[in-house]
């Protein structure tokens, strides 16, 4: 039987463990990226082991979140990460450099290998055909250190492309808008999305990393493409040529299912409030007024995407009513676009230009108006991301969000009587990496600058054989990260300060909730109770890490999202599952949960008797925990499970 895509990739990077879906499996990792958001608490966690380099072929800190310099806090961070990088033999690459996501397939992504980064879009990269997964800032620092990267090995789908989109009023937003409105949030948990068949060919490599990018969305561990002559192509005109390696899947290779897309059957979509998977056509929302458009983010801000939107923009203006924000997504591509006068195209028409960062995206800048509906062509629309609680935000491609801004409100494009010029992929780029600074061979005189808002590293004590705690928040399906820990220009300034961020866990839920847990902590700490896709959405280990700080030792959901499962574990938080879906009803909010002989349970079958002390009551709850996880669970999480087994 023949491979595909993932088997090749996996098997060559192999450390220990089988190819079986299911089973733990450890892998070599080529690249390591962090973004300032969660970058800090990775190199902070990183120097906590005592390491003098990190051990990875290669390592990048972005600055690309936290670009709002309101006071000392994010410039200090920034420095930070720029002395820790050098101090270890990271590249840095500066504010304004771009999305980290966007910048790293112009200028380091390569097909064949394997990459992680600490943010859920990494995933990006396996447009350029290489494996590219999201992970919590432990993960990464840990295999920075040297340890290869465990997880347990997904079921692979194959996501069969045939036709052709339907140019230029249908793009790769389009697809994976289609794509989410089949599978939904869920569809790809445990699951890697491997894209082929013929439709493959008309798509180029940042229309595909479009496309994995959003895959995110899906709950896929990651998602990607073959690395073939429009690989290639592309790497050429990024001056990467030799970075390029064919890569396909066999004829006969294996998958868990498939999933068949004609490229000409799809028209514009559009996700509605307040889920990426909430999607319609945009005719069927024909006429609704739009007050805001937002264009860019690291799902649709290559120079493709910048372009054609110039060419809809040029000679016409935006709406009265309409609010239109645009974000490039590298200095690469702002370079370019200005250099050809797109940029004056965008202003005349009446657009604000933003600078190459991640910006409306998560809220840090840029938000909409109260009650206010806002288009973007970003990722994510979870309610109250943009920084307005009752805005409306739903989620299209870079041509609709034009369109809409020309227009006023909603209309299909393909109905809009608008011209555009068919785009031409560029022979070469660019190129200027003038804001990416490499790696220092003699660190000895690099002195890592610390300002005071950034504190030690927080550390859970080992587990106990009892837990006896407060229920503190009983929540439904789909709870996100940004619903555990906000993001935006209020809180995310924190990041480095877990004592200080953790006053806003749950804030948008229960402003009572930090209060609560902090009084709890001392008579045991607290539980939290969850629904289905318990954590989805951003890689943030703040919404593990700032919970545990306040105390909360397990959360007991119906399941949980792959990232987030990983960040409890990681910091010592037992996730379980109800045994029965039917006994979420058995622990509510205030009520004390006991659950006892957690050695034996964990050596066992992993099943758990949680006793309801306040209602006097029982249900089973269980664990899915590996080896590896069950001894970091016991240690209290990875970072003294990986100082003991360093020897530190």
């Amino acid at each position: 039987m023949g491979k595909n895509i993932v088997e090749k990739i996996f098997e060559a990077h192999r450390a220990y463990g089988e190819l079986s879906a299911g089973s733990p499996i450890g892998l070599k990792v080529d690249q390591v990226y962090t973004q300032d958001a969660t970058g800090t608490m990775t190199w902070l966690q990183f120097e906590a082991m005592g390491l003098d380099r990190v051990k990875v072929p290669l390592a990048v800190s972005y600055v690309d979140h936290n670009m709002l310099q309101q006071n000392f806090m994010n410039p200090d961070d920034h420095i930070f990460l720029q002395t820790v990088a050098a101090k270890h033999g990271a590249y840095f690459s500066k504010p304004g450099n771009g999305i980290c996501h966007q910048v790293h397939l112009e200028q380091f992504a390569a097909p064949g290998k394997i990459a992680l980064g600490t943010d859920s879009h990494t995933p990006t990269g396996g447009g350029m055909g290489m494996i590219a997964i999201g992970v919590g800032g432990l993960d990464a620092a840990t295999v920075m250190g040297g340890s290869p990267f465990e997880l347990t090995m997904p079921k692979v789908v194959k996501i069969n492309l045939t036709g052709k989109l339907n140019r230029p009023w249908v793009t790769a937003m389009d697809v994976i808008l289609e794509v989410l409105r089949r599978l939904t949030v869920k569809g790809g948990v445990g699951k890697i999305m491997e894209y082929g068949g013929p439709g493959v060919r008309d798509l180029n490599v940042t229309e595909r990393a479009t496309i994995t990018n959003m895959g995110a969305e899906l709950g896929a561990t990651t998602s990607i493409f073959p690395s073939d002559k429009r690989t290639k192509f592309y790497l050429t005109a990024v001056g990467r040529a030799s970075d390029w390696v064919e890569l396909a899947a066999d004829r006969n290779a294996r998958y868990e299912d498939k999933v068949d897309i004609d490229l000409g059957s799809i028209e514009p979509m559009i996700a509605q409030p307040h889920s990426p998977d909430n999607v319609v056509t945009v005719k069927s929302l024909a006429g609704t007024k739009v007050d805001q458009v937002c264009i860019g983010s690291c799902t649709n801000s290559s120079y493709q995407a910048m372009k054609t939107v110039a060419s809809l923009l040029k000679g016409r203006t935006v709406a009265e009513n309409v609010n239109l924000l645009i974000n490039p997504g590298s200095k690469q591509v702002y370079e370019m676009i200005s250099k050809e006068g797109l940029t004056s195209d965008m202003i005349a028409a009446g657009a604000r230009m933003l600078e190459s960062s991640c910006g409306p995206c998560i809220g840090m800048g840029g938000a909409p108006g109260s009650g206010q509906v806002s288009v973007r062509s970003y990722n994510r629309n979870f309610k109250g991301r943009s920084g307005t609680k009752d805005a409306l935000v739903y989620l299209a491609s870079p041509v609709s969000c034009a369109v809409f801004a020309i227009k006023g409100g909603m209309t299909d494009p393909r109905e809009a009587g608008i011209d555009v010029k068919a785009f031409k992929e560029p022979s070469k780029y660019l190129i200027n990496r003038n804001f990416i600074i490499p790696p220092k061979e003699d660190t000895s005189s690099v002195r890592v600058i610390k300002g005071p808002n950034i504190k030690e590293v927080s550390v859970k004590e080992p587990l106990k054989d009892t837990i006896a705690a407060e229920v503190l928040l009983t929540l439904g399906d789909n709870i996100t990260t940004d619903d555990i820990m906000p993001a935006g220009s209020k809180v995310l300034p924190f990041r480095s300060n877990i004592p200080a961020i953790s006053e806003f866990v749950f804030e948008n839920i229960d402003s009572t909730f930090s209060k609560r847990a902090q009084e709890a902590k001392a008579r045991g700490g607290g539980i939290l109770i969850g629904g289905e896709n318990y954590g989805q959405g951003s890689s943030r280990e703040h919404a593990a890490i700032a919970p545990m700080f306040l105390g909360v030792q397990a959360v007991i959901a119906k399941s949980f999202a792959r990232i987030h499962r990983s960040n409890l574990i990681n910091f010592g938080i037992l996730p379980l599952v109800f045994d029965n879906p039917e006994d979420y009803g058995k622990a509510e909010t205030g009520d004390r949960l006991v659950i006892g002989n957690l050695f034996a349970s964990l050596d066992g079958w992993q099943m758990y008797v949680v006793e309801n002390a306040t209602k006097g009551l029982t249900f089973n709850a269980k664990s899915t925990l590996n080896s590896r996880e069950k001894e970091i669970i016991r240690k209290g999480g990875l970072l003294p499970y990986t100082r003991e087994h360093a020897g530190a």
